[in-house]
């Protein structure tokens, strides 16, 4: 049997105690890049377990991949030294308490920088460790619309939320990013930092074009950016969705009228030029609409296709993984959990030299870890 492919961080080991999806989601990329997670969780374990029913809910399983788990109460003196042994050992902490908890552990940033030296510790909140709002509860939703993100997402006729978790995973893959950073100055003799991500300001830096019109005077809403960037949606015959995005190239409108093949359409002075397009984009989205439902998904598919237009379908979650590109590409596998069961995981986006990395482990069962680490099991 070959051996496995080494990895960027093949023996670094990282400390995770983290819930929900920050934290987690974090010290699962480091995961996939080589690094040794060890998940520290209450007793209960992490609320995400049991969130279906059962204590291996798909939430959990979803962003807990390659760790290992052990589960201390932090309240308890024992279980403490238990963590701080740990610590010792480690090269990261990465954890998503609220500003304060830590503190009242005994591991205040300060102390952890003098106990353990070595140690790059990451910490994620939801509005930073000071300020009116540092104390207040945080969540995905509260930090979409502090950040500005909720009001290009949401139709103000008809508000709801809907759509998936978007500012708890770029905050977890913000701390990724600022933890490799700490790792790779370490690794060149600079002191070691103390990595600190919050929710709010990772969410608004993850719309940044958005904040760069609004400084320029322009109005921003839900549809600044798909008139910019020429993107439609489309109900065909069958009832199924169709997206385009034509971007700025007019060689993309021009192949898209061709597939059409209506005169009308590419005579309308509405539509003549890119920016004519952009100013009666709402004109434009209806006529597409009623053009689009004349043919199934098959037929549009084809004659975008044939014409080169940028298209897709809106496929569901169910049809994401049978689709020919995904799966040529083996972006899903399965992988064998220690409740006897095998289940779906996404393989890491990541590639180095033409390799993806393995995963090598399934999402950890609670505590089953514990013996293996410390000193009692």
């Amino acid at each position: 049997m070959p051996d496995p492919m080494p990895l960027p961080l093949d023996g670094i080991r990282v400390i995770e105690i983290g819930t929900m999806i920050t934290a987690p989601l974090a010290a699962s990329i480091l995961a996939e890049m080589g690094a040794e997670v060890i998940k520290v969780e209450r007793p209960e374990g992490d609320p995400f377990r049991a969130f279906m029913g059962g204590n291996y809910a798909p939430h959990f399983r979803a962003y807990n991949k390659g760790k290992a788990s052990v589960t201390l109460n932090l309240r308890d003196e024992a279980d403490l030294a238990h963590l701080r042994s740990l610590l010792e050992t480690a090269d990261v902490l990465v954890e998503n308490f609220r500003p304060g908890v830590m503190d009242r552990l005994g591991l205040s940033a300060e102390t952890i920088a003098r106990d353990y030296p070595q140690l790059v510790y990451c910490s994620i909140t939801g509005f930073g460790t000071d300020g009116p709002y540092a104390a207040r509860p945080a969540y995905d939703t509260v930090a979409l619309a502090l950040s500005g993100i909720a009001h290009l997402k949401v139709d103000p006729d008809a508000p709801g939320v809907s759509g998936p978790t978007t500012s708890d995973n770029v905050s977890g893959m913000t701390a990724a990013h600022g933890i490799l950073g700490a790792l790779l100055g370490r690794e060149r003799g600079q002191p070691n930092r103390r990595v600190e991500v919050n929710m709010l300001e990772a969410s608004i830096a993850f719309t940044p074009d958005s904040f760069a019109m609004a400084d320029d005077g322009h109005k921003v809403d839900r549809l600044t950016r798909v008139r910019a960037s020429q993107s439609y949606a489309m109900t065909c015959a069958d009832d199924r969705v169709l997206t385009i995005h034509l971007s700025s190239a007019v060689k993309f409108w021009e192949a898209l009228v061709t597939a059409i093949g209506d005169p009308a359409l590419a005579a309308d002075p509405r539509f003549e030029t890119r920016q004519d397009r952009y100013d009666n984009y709402t004109a434009l989205q209806d006529t597409l609409s009623d053009i689009f439902l004349t043919r199934t998904l098959a037929d549009w598919s084809q004659r975008l296709s044939d014409n080169d237009v940028p298209f897709a379908p809106a496929l569901t979650t169910q049809e994401v993984p049978e689709n020919e590109q995904v799966r040529h590409m083996g972006t899903f596998t399965r992988t064998h959990a220690g409740d006897g069961n095998d289940y779906t995981v996404i393989n890491s986006p990541i590639r180095f030299d033409g390799e993806r990395p393995p995963v090598r482990r399934a999402p950890p069962l609670l505590g089953e870890d514990r013996s293996t680490y410390l000193d009692k099991p």
